[in-house]
């Protein structure tokens, strides 16, 4: 079985958690239809203060199933949309994808991944420790982000759960995802 949609999750309001929906409207340009962070425009509270003209480079996040599964081993039991992704997914490598990597979710949906999810304390607030399980180090004592990609919507569309996704890898040489 190649890779799925395992779950899709928004919230209208800021809120670390997401509640899981039965789907997801894709808004090209905006990110998640009815979602605190969709718009043109950063929405990203830190970010924001920082600068709040910068494009929106986190209009769509997305996460692998797979870290639940790792989580649960260490002993911290984490839900889809628990970590406030809007889109988890099983059977794909999010975190080895290249910068520009595009997915098709379902039948229309296409996002272009822009880097990797860069985690603020909330997460340790929302279970003591988690931070370390998801911000850690490689083999190589690089720092490694474990919390799911970001990413922009080029083509709207309906995600649900069960819909596959399909990978479209960018031409050229491909470059290492960094946080945005």
């Amino acid at each position: 079985m190649g890779a799925r949609v395992t779950a899709v999750s928004s919230n209208g309001t800021y809120s670390f958690t997401k509640p899981n929906r039965e789907s997801v409207t894709l808004l090209a340009g905006l990110g998640v239809e009815g979602d605190v962070h969709a718009g043109e425009k950063v929405k990203h509270r830190f970010r924001v203060r920082q600068d709040p003209d910068q494009p929106n480079l986190r209009q769509v996040h997305l996460m692998h199933e797979e870290l639940f599964d790792e989580l649960a081993a260490d002993g911290y039991a984490v839900a889809p949309g628990e970590l406030g992704e809007n889109i988890t997914t099983r059977g794909l490598d999010l975190l080895g994808l290249p910068t520009g990597a595009r997915l098709r979710l379902g039948a229309d949906a296409v996002v272009e991944i822009t880097g990797l999810r860069n985690p603020c304390r909330q997460i340790d607030a929302f279970r003591a420790g988690l931070m370390k399980k998801v911000v850690g180090r490689d083999a190589s004592g690089a720092v490694a982000h474990k919390a799911g990609v970001m990413s922009v919507v080029l083509h709207g569309g309906e995600v649900r759960p069960g819909d596959a996704v399909e990978v479209v890898l960018p031409e050229g040489p491909h470059h290492p995802l960094k946080t945005v």
